[in-house]
């Protein structure tokens, strides 16, 4: 009987003890499984490496490893000699071939097809299919394990207030250094909305945005059923208001199509897009009216093209060609501008034509959770000479009707955007969706910072110390967290030294890049089967797309016209070199300076 009882306890404590993976064996990609509750195995199956613990490189890993410049020195390199980028920019074929190179070693690091989702943290059916979950780059962290990270750091994490309060809060406005602006803040905001969709009722895990990419449904809403209430249902358009001669979104009332809005909104107001959330800051809704009419803009050139073709094909086709514009726009205006490379990127799939790649992708709740750039917001919006704090902000569609677009783009592209890496920057208003970001990454157990940085072939941090660049605010993390690899991966990003002159740290750009690029190029039709002019209605549709950038995109959208000058993601006259606006005067000078006459300067 004594025997029996002991044999039972010596179960309950097996089954009790921690996974022998909870402290994170596997190097270099391999794959922990345990074996019984005391063993384990790395998988090192196609990684470059062998042993025990997958450490011991292979003799072309370790070729490869002594040959390849590191990430900051690529990064520097890139940023700087731009007398010599200016030169390879000039050379169609060199430039092509770093570009493809570009593409692939930063698609390389995304498991495609997908691997794990926030409820299996091994390889299942579940995980590859649900399209529901978002993806996980790295499994959770096991319930069995001994602290929040695996065997790292103290048994609790540091209060998620407390956090926010201490290292990520602003004390005062610290300005990008790239010099990005407004425009750019609200571009990343809406463009990221159409994938970045977490369903708050089924939990963070979960994603409403089925597509998982770049389809546009923050412009012709996710459902069908939303759409074709969104549709004009006549020449391929999308339905609209004029008011004051300017063309608007319908309200809420004309198209029955549901927004979020506060009782208090009057109804002419309540203006309804593909994305229900995008009345919650006329930033947001300037974007949406800007895609409206461009949209619209298209079907006017595609039907003079097409008299035969009906409304549908209108549609559709036209919706193909603002896809492929945003790709375009996103990768040779967004990210050139957050890259800060003197390199010119440059969207063209046929370079991925000779490789293996998938066309697919799946969005990750990591890169979800990354994207909380809420650092870029200022304390308040400045408009045609009014400033306007967030509670006159929030939910004020009457904001871009009073001014119009052309205004709004004219005062956004001349306020500087807040630096997202160095910490102390998240404005006060949103102090509360930080907190919850931080509550949800545990929820959902996500491992350390470090733990990400080895996934992407980065070296972990040794130190807190080496993370943020100073003594004081490292002490303080020591102190909360005990040990630099239980540091969580959102503060961890935001607190991090940024590179110089520079809007993010190491951290985000080598995981966030592989992350965007992959996901642009994996769509649908940047594959050999759709990129092709009939695709796009020809070869006029298909110029559109290859010629699109934000200034055209701009230009159309406020004047509907072909005249367009200088149009990025920066402050005018911003001295990229020396990362400091120019001289006062000039910036006085601008303020002269109409936009609506000229369709002139807008930048990111």
């Amino acid at each position: 009987m004594l025997l029996s009882g002991a044999l039972v306890f010596a179960l309950a404590a097996l089954s009790q003890a921690a996974s022998p993976c909870c402290s994170h064996p596997c190097q270099n990609r391999g794959v922990c499984m345990t074996m019984g509750y005391d063993r384990y195995e790395c998988d090192c199956t196609r990684t470059g490496f062998y042993g025990e613990n997958c450490t011991k490189p292979e003799f072309f890993t370790w070729l490869k490893g002594t040959l390849k410049p590191s990430p900051k020195t690529v990064h520097y390199i890139l940023t700087h000699f731009k007398g010599f980028w200016n030169i390879i920019n000039n050379f169609p074929l060199v430039q092509g071939t770093i570009m493809q190179y570009v593409l692939m070693s930063r698609s390389h690091p995304i498991d495609s097809p997908p691997t794990y989702n926030s409820h299996y943290g091994y390889k299942s059916w579940e995980a590859y299919s649900n399209l529901s979950y978002y993806t996980r780059t790295l499994p959770r962290v096991g319930n069995d394990c001994p602290t929040p990270m695996g065997v790292s750091g103290k048994k609790e994490l540091p209060d998620a207030k407390l956090l926010v309060e201490k290292f990520l809060l602003r004390r005062e406005f610290i300005p990008d250094p790239q010099g990005s602006n407004i425009m750019f803040a609200f571009f990343a905001q809406h463009f990221t909305h159409q994938f970045f969709k977490t369903d708050t009722k089924r939990g963070s895990a979960f994603t409403k945005g089925l597509g998982h990419g770049v389809d546009l449904n923050h412009v012709y809403g996710e459902t069908l059923d939303r759409q074709m209430k969104l549709r004009l249902m006549k020449d391929g358009k999308l339905n609209y208001q004029m008011i004051e001669g300017e063309m608007y979104p319908p309200t809420v009332q004309e198209s029955q199509a549901e927004m979020m809005y506060p009782p208090h909104i009057p109804e002419n107001m309540r203006f309804a897009v593909g994305q229900e959330v995008f009345g919650l800051v006329p930033g947001l809704m300037m974007y949406a009216t800007i895609w409206l009419r461009e949209h619209n803009r298209v079907c006017d050139v595609l039907r003079q093209e097409h008299p035969e073709w009906d409304d549908e094909r209108l549609f559709q086709t036209t919706r193909l060609i603002l896809i492929g514009q945003t790709i375009k726009i996103a990768i040779e205006d967004y990210i050139q501008h957050l890259s800060g490379y003197n390199f010119k990127l440059k969207f063209d799939p046929e370079l991925l034509f000779n490789q293996r790649f998938q066309y697919q992708n799946r969005i990750s709740a990591e890169f979800n959770t990354m994207y909380h750039w809420h650092p870029l917001m200022p304390d308040t919006f400045h408009i045609q000479g009014q400033e306007y704090n967030y509670q006159h902000f929030l939910f004020n569609n009457s904001v871009m009707v009073e001014h119009g677009i052309s205004q709004m783009v004219e005062s956004f592209s001349r306020q500087t955007a807040g630096r997202v890496a160095g910490g102390r920057n998240v404005p006060v208003s949103v102090q509360r969706v930080a907190v919850t970001t931080i509550e949800q990454n545990r929820q959902m157990k996500y491992q350390s910072m470090n733990q990400y940085r080895k996934h992407f072939l980065l070296k972990p941090f040794q130190s807190f110390e080496e993370l943020t660049g100073e003594k004081e605010m490292a002490a303080e993390l020591e102190e909360l967290y005990g040990d630099i690899d239980s540091m969580e991966l959102y503060p961890g990003i935001l607190v991090e030294k940024p590179h110089s002159g520079g809007i993010f740290g190491e951290t985000m750009v080598e995981i966030g890049a592989p992350f965007s690029l992959k996901g642009l190029m994996g769509n649908a039709i940047c594959s050999p089967e759709y990129w092709k002019p009939s695709t796009f209605g020809g070869q006029v549709g298909f110029e559109i797309v290859t010629g699109a950038t934000l200034q055209r995109l701009v230009c159309h959208g406020v004047l509907r016209t072909d005249r367009h000058r200088d149009v990025s993601h920066s402050i005018p006259f911003f001295d990229g070199d020396n990362r400091t606006p120019r001289s006062a005067l000039i910036i006085t000078s601008l303020n002269q300076y109409h936009f609506a006459s000229h369709c002139g300067r807008v930048y990111h």
